[in-house]
């Protein structure tokens, strides 16, 4: 048993040397593909490609850590959603991954793109994303941020606040602006997920709520406005989802709003948003539903209430998450030190420091998540141990993956590989300790080598452009 200290769980009282779900490899040079990326092998050399790429290739031009995405496999996620949810909008998680780059991919394949700031909507319009697809969330948007969806006629703004909404009609009067809107409720969900990443119960900051009477006063408002078009409500119950049982009871809360607010009104919104924040498999305890499994099940919940309600089955909406861009990538890094530590039971646990760390990967010290990882330079017939790969911050909470079996003869200088790493690790990166931020590349399959930059690599120059104080002494890094 595991008791959880208030500074972390790497201060908790450990029993067992690791958790309950990581049994010992029969291989442990294995690639689970539910884990990898669909163009990542090994080759006949033991190291790992992506598309025919070489990590090691990729590292010696564009440098450690580095993030790797698998185009190929990203455009295959974003069709099977488009498909399966066909007739519906499925929008894309800005916030998990987004350059100019992403968003013209999203543009091609035919999906929605949701956005959560100004950075990230100017991104998605200059990767030429058609503003009616784009959606404009967030609990506290700036006025800058409004007007800059008003002005470019975004397809929906989410508003979270009464104040958002008189902010949009201030500025659509003076503007001679109509804007587009959902009403963001709190469903009232537990959803099986961090309590930082459960965004549909009571006491959290997103969302007016249905069961106090707050969503419906919000929708009248917007409803009697003469700038705001209302289309419907949005509800988003949490991240890192694998099953659709929260949904049901979203749907059914959500569509008795909207069958209220008829007969309130008189007048049928069209429009509902489900949400979605659907899981994806970081380790091998994970089990993600398929797209075509989550549509289905979806579609069944959706016309179910419906039916009881005698309503028309209103345009839907989700928005898949990290589901769609989490998988396609894999954080590369370079083993610095190794470490043996005795632990208090007997066991053992090897501390394999790489170059990388918190400041790549926030998620694992911010909410205990999970990752695998495995050696990508080589293969090796060594027994494997117990290891634990944190990163190079002065901190003891900066780790990368909690607990992994890696071979025995690890050593300064392998190259490690850590799937899953598409979501909210480069969105997410920091400068901490003056670090810079990682390069990603995106590999594809055209003439080989098919490999691009995405987002170039951050340097030391970079950081200290920002700092506004005197140089008092010259000196150059490395």
């Amino acid at each position: 048993m595991t008791h959880m200290h208030v500074a972390g769980s790497v201060h908790a009282d450990v029993v067992a040397a690791g958790p309950q779900w990581l049994t010992l490899p029969d291989d442990v040079n294995a690639l689970d593909p539910a884990l990898w990326s669909v163009s990542v092998d090994r080759g006949d050399d033991g190291i790992i490609e992506i598309a025919g790429v070489s990590v090691t290739e990729l590292l010696s031009q564009y440098g450690s850590p580095l993030y790797v995405l698998d185009e190929t496999d990203f455009r295959q996620r974003a069709r099977a959603f488009r498909d399966a949810f066909s007739g519906w909008d499925v929008y894309y998680a800005g916030k998990a991954f987004l350059t100019r780059t992403i968003a013209s991919w999203i543009d091609q394949e035919g999906l929605c793109l949701d956005t959560c700031t100004g950075g990230e909507l100017l991104t998605a319009l200059q990767g030429g994303m058609d503003p009616a697809r784009i959606g404009l969330h967030g609990n506290n948007k700036s006025l800058d941020e409004l007007k800059l969806a008003l002005s470019v006629g975004v397809g929906r703004i989410i508003v979270d606040s009464l104040d958002e909404i008189t902010r949009i009609e201030d500025l659509c009067r003076e503007n001679g602006w109509h804007a587009r809107v959902m009403v963001r409720v709190t469903a009232g969900v537990e959803a099986h997920t961090h309590e930082y990443i459960a965004t549909a119960h009571e006491d959290q900051k997103f969302g007016f709520s249905i069961t106090n009477g707050a969503a419906m006063v919000a929708m009248v408002r917007c409803h009697t406005s003469d700038v705001i078009d209302l289309l419907g409500v949005h509800s988003h119950i949490g991240s890192q989802i694998f099953d659709t049982a929260g949904f049901e009871v979203a749907a059914r809360r959500t569509m008795k709003l909207l069958q209220q607010f008829r007969q309130a009104t008189g007048r049928s919104l069209p429009e509902l948003d489900l949400g979605g924040g659907f899981g994806i498999a970081y380790t091998s305890q994970d089990s993600p539903a398929t797209a075509e499994s989550l549509a289905e099940a979806l579609r069944e919940i959706v016309a179910v209430e419906a039916r009881g309600r005698g309503m028309a089955v209103p345009h839907i909406s989700l928005e898949p998450g990290r589901a769609i861009v989490g998988p396609t990538t894999m954080a590369l890094y370079t083993v610095g030190t190794v470490k043996p530590v005795d632990l208090d039971t007997g066991a053992q646990r090897i501390y394999v420091a790489v170059d990388g760390g918190m400041s790549d990967n926030i998620r694992p010290a911010l909410y205990a998540a999970e990752y695998s990882a495995v050696i990508a330079n080589r293969v090796s017939d060594v027994a494997a141990v117990l290891c634990r790969v944190v990163g190079k911050h002065c901190e003891a909470g900066d780790i990368l993956v909690r607990d992994v079996y890696l071979p025995g003869d690890i050593s300064p200088g392998d190259v490690i590989a850590v799937p899953g790493a598409g979501a909210y690790s480069r969105s997410m990166a920091s400068n901490y300790n003056h670090v810079p931020r990682s390069a990603v590349v995106r590999v594809g399959t055209g003439n080989r080598p098919d490999v691009s930059v995405l987002l170039r690599r951050e340097t030391i120059d970079d950081l200290l452009a920002l700092d506004e104080g005197p140089v008092r002494a010259r000196v150059e890094y490395p």
